[in-house]
């Protein structure tokens, strides 16, 4: 008997799986042996003479469960691939979050790591040790790791340490202060010296002492003079000093960097003048630089003997501004625009030559000055043809270039205000006196007398 018998035997005994009066498998492996056995004295034990290493029952019986398992209608078949494959996904799972574990494990032990140490190389000890002083106020002879060069190990280099071994692990960068890094101007401002009107004069003197020597320093070489370090503007407000300034930054392409003379001011003694002593490093790194300090009367106002602890910490850090002007380190390619509006109450120290050279005067405009501010202001606006810049100057007589240009911009508001293209000489002549009574001390004292102010407004303080 061969096994393809068996399996046909086999085929003919199977039933549907689901009918309820499917035999078991011992009662189908029972059928099967009484029908082999018939069939097997048909075959005279053909069957037996077979050279095999299992006994015909526990054939049946692997042959029988395979039958049954290969069924197409099997539900344990579809039931066993589920739970395999459910199995899979949890496996998958498990692993996903055992490496989850893992990584969080990682977090959670660097967290956990002691805090490093910041200290200041001071000196260089032999081949392996240097010497470091903390913020805490003990100086160290400490180690260093070997993967560090011990090049860049010099003198005020800041390193962090362990706290436990106090061994150098790594070279800081230098740290500015946040301050010092937002006065970087980005972005140029939009405004060139075409439209900055009546200082052609004062622009040409402007441009020799900053933009010449960095774009021709030969000339200076060749007639053996050093170049200006700095420039101070000076004149009343709203006469275009600032404006001079933003020019200067947008028509060169040097590093401009801008500050105000009150962000100096600091509470606590020494961090004016560090605040000083690293805008000047900051300016020399990324030199050719141009240093703009508005409103310079905020630091460098006269010195006099009665003063409060306030007053002695602008000194100090005026005193750390005429160092970097005129000390030991030189400025290189950096130059110094100062403004102020109060030039009487500067100190005679920043006002001697070697440190602001040249003292610029920036006057009130006279009538020339004003028809060249009137045809900046109005070179974008709709005029009707009866607008007369020389008499619109003759009109404004002590007004200086900020009024200039809220003149024109009242009366672009008085022309939008009649539902109007065009701004005629009327809305200048309106606009004009407008200004005029606004600006006037007349106005100002009838502010101070008011009844606001009696009350304790803080506007009119």
């Amino acid at each position: 008997m061969e096994p393809n018998d068996v399996l046909k035997i086999m085929k003919e005994k199977k039933k549907d799986p689901e009918d309820p009066s499917i035999k078991e498998s011992d009662e189908i492996e029972s059928d099967l042996s009484e029908s082999i056995g018939e069939k097997m004295e048909d075959d005279e034990g053909s069957f037996w003479s077979t050279s095999h290493d299992r006994t015909a029952r526990e054939w049946i019986k692997e042959e029988v469960e395979k039958a049954q398992w290969d069924s197409e209608d099997n539900p344990w078949k579809r039931e066993a691939v589920r739970s395999n494959e459910e199995k899979r996904y949890l496996e998958n799972e498990v692993m996903r979050l055992q490496n989850k574990v893992m990584l969080q494990n990682g977090e959670l032990n660097r967290l956990k790591s002691p805090p490093l140490i910041v200290g200041t190389v001071v000196d260089l000890h032999g081949n392996e040790q240097v010497v470091v002083s903390t913020s805490g106020g003990p100086s160290f002879v400490v180690k260093f790791l070997s993967s560090l060069e011990k090049k860049e190990l010099e003198i005020g280099a800041k390193v962090s340490m362990n706290k436990d071994t106090m061994t150098i692990t790594e070279i800081l960068p230098s740290s500015k202060d946040p301050l010092v890094s937002l006065m970087e101007m980005e972005e140029r401002p939009d405004i060139g010296f075409n439209e900055i009107g009546g200082l052609d004069e004062q622009i040409i003197e402007l441009r020799e002492v900053v933009e010449l020597p960095l774009v021709k320093p030969d000339l200076f070489r060749d007639v053996g003079i050093e170049p200006p370090k700095g420039v101070l503007l000076i004149g009343p407000p709203g006469c275009g000093k600032t404006l001079i300034a933003k020019a200067i930054a947008r028509d060169t392409n040097a590093t401009f960097l801008r500050m105000v003379g009150s962000e100096l001011v600091q509470k606590y003694i020494g961090e004016g003048s560090r605040l000083v002593r690293e805008i000047f490093t900051l300016a020399r790194e990324k030199e050719p630089t141009i240093l703009f300090l508005d409103e310079l009367d905020s630091i460098a106002g006269r010195r006099t003997d009665s003063s409060t602890s306030a007053d002695r910490e602008v000194h100090r850090t005026l005193i750390q501004l005429l160092a970097e002007l005129d000390g030991f380190n030189p400025l290189g390619e950096v130059k110094i625009i100062a403004a102020t509006n109060r030039p009487d109450i500067l100190d005679n120290a920043i006002l001697r030559p070697g440190r602001l050279d040249r003292i610029i005067e920036i006057p009130m405009p006279d009538i020339k000055g004003r028809i060249e501010i009137f045809k900046v202001h109005t070179r974008k606006m709709s005029l009707t043809k009866n607008v007369s810049l020389e008499e619109l100057s003759a009109l404004t007589d002590e007004f200086n270039g900020a009024q200039i240009k809220a003149v024109c911009t009242e009366a672009g508001m008085f022309a939008i205000r009649s539902e109007r293209r065009e701004v005629t000489m009327d809305d200048l002549i309106s606009a004009i006196k407008k200004i005029r009574e606004t600006t006037s001390e007349e106005l100002i004292l009838q502010f101070r007398s008011s009844p606001l102010r009696k009350e304790g407004y803080s506007m009119f303080v």
